[in-house]
């Protein structure tokens, strides 16, 4: 049973499937974990129930941020030990909110300091922190790749595919999901591994990217991937990531 399924009403899933969407468009050779956004803005510094983290930390999805962390760590030890490259997301903004523009509009509790630089908010968590040799973008907008020199790196890698984590299902994952495919990326989301602070809006994204753009996977699928891959892919392109981790200096 899909995610979604308990959302999608009959003339919608009759719709999609008439019209041949949804077929699975499979994963490459040359993967790339991306982690998105997994900040303690969006998951606040403790689990609790979203609307008791919502009070401190505004973008906070709760509980369900924690379990999605616990999941992308089970993801990040099978990424490690292939050496595949790890590219991590934040996006901290001036005090003054002027590098957001307009993205910031529609909260009216916009003015928060969570999510200005130097906050603990803009720091990836430390159960799933950044290691030496893994990348780090900083984007002022949705999408990872949005005035960022990501997809330059994943040239540069030769990468093929892009399995994306971390939050939101609807706003920073769909949009760097979208653009990934526009540059020919293939796409996989494990959906224990991305989240939303609405179920609702968590479910119908995923339908609809599962539909249009890209494979969306549980996590033992992708593990199942993961373990089809030679160890080492990426060492040519990327030798600082097998000395960071083998303690070559």
């Amino acid at each position: 049973m899909a995610v979604w399924d308990d959302v999608l009403g009959a003339t919608d899933r009759k719709v999609f499937e008439a019209a041949g969407w949804g077929r699975p468009a499979g994963l490459g050779q040359r993967p790339v974990l991306l982690v998105i956004d997994v900040n303690y803005n969006f998951v606040g510094d403790r689990p609790e129930p979203i609307l008791d983290s919502i009070k401190r930390w505004r973008y906070s999805c709760g509980e369900r941020g924690w379990q999605g962390v616990a999941a992308i760590g089970q993801l990040l030890e099978r990424a490690r030990a292939l050496r595949l490259p790890v590219a991590y997301t934040t996006n901290p903004r001036r005090p003054d909110g002027f590098d957001l523009g307009v993205w910031n509009d529609k909260s009216w509790r916009s003015g928060d300091d969570t999510d200005v630089q130097g906050h603990l908010g803009n720091q990836i968590v430390a159960e799933v922190a950044p290691r030496p040799g893994d990348l780090f973008v900083e984007k002022k907008k949705p999408s990872a790749f949005f005035g960022t020199p990501l997809v330059s790196y994943l040239v540069a890698l030769r990468a093929d595919t892009l399995l994306l984590c971390g939050t939101t299902t609807s706003g920073c994952v769909r949009a760097s999901a979208v653009d990934a495919i526009s540059y020919n990326f293939r796409v996989g989301i494990p959906e224990p591994c991305v989240w939303d602070r609405g179920e609702l809006t968590h479910k119908v994204n995923l339908f609809d990217l599962h539909q249009k753009y890209c494979d969306v996977l549980e996590l033992d699928e992708v593990m199942a991937y993961l373990d089809g891959l030679e160890p080492g892919l990426f060492d040519a392109e990327f030798p600082a990531v097998r000395e960071a981790r083998d303690g070559v200096r």
